[in-house]
C-alpha cells in the first residue's frame, strides 16, 4: 500500500512538472504586432491585407487580446468592408466579408478566455484571417516572453 502511495505521489509530481514545462511565463506589459500582408497562393489577387494585434499581459497571463484586420491601403475592415462605394452591391460577398471581419473578434475572445494560440480554433470563411492572427499573435507573444 505504502508503495502505490509513493509511486502516486511521483506520478503526480512528474504531471504538475511537465504541466509547467508547457506553459509559458509573460512579462506584463502591452504587445502589438502586424501580419505580412496576404497575398493569395496563385497570384491572381494583389492582397487581401493584414492583420494587427495588441496583446496585454497582466500577472504573467494574456489578459486583454485586441485583432483588427486592414485593407493594403490601411483602410480598417469595418461594418462597410465588402461594400462598393457604400452599397451592398453583392449580397453574398458582403455577408462574406462580415463574416470574416466578425471571426477577428472571435480569435480575440478565444485567445483571451484560453490563454494559449494552439487552443484558439478557426472559423469557416474566416481561414486568411485566422492566419493572420496566428501570425500576429506569436510575434507579440515572442517580444512577451520572459
Amino acid at each position: 500500500m505504502k508503495r502505490i502511495m509513493v509511486i502516486s505521489a511521483v506520478l503526480a509530481l512528474t504531471v504538475c512538472a511537465l504541466g509547467a514545462c508547457g506553459s509559458k511565463s509573460y512579462k506584463d506589459g502591452t504587445y502589438t504586432a502586424k501580419s505580412a500582408e496576404y497575398v493569395s497562393d496563385d497570384g491572381t489577387e494583389d492582397g487581401n491585407g493584414y492583420g494587427e494585434v495588441k496583446i496585454t499581459i497582466e500577472g504573467g497571463k494574456i489578459s486583454d487580446v485586441e485583432f483588427l484586420t486592414y485593407e493594403l491601403d490601411g483602410t480598417l475592415k469595418d461594418e462597410e468592408y465588402g461594400k462598393e462605394d457604400g452599397e451592398i452591391k453583392n449580397k453574398d460577398f458582403y455577408t462574406k466579408a462580415q463574416r470574416a471581419r466578425s471571426a477577428c473578434d472571435n480569435y480575440a475572445s478565444q485567445l483571451k478566455a484560453k490563454g494559449e494560440l494552439s487552443q484558439v480554433d478557426a472559423v469557416s470563411g474566416a481561414t486568411v484571417n485566422y492566419n493572420e492572427f496566428r501570425e500576429a499573435v506569436t510575434a507579440a507573444l515572442k517580444q512577451a516572453e520572459e
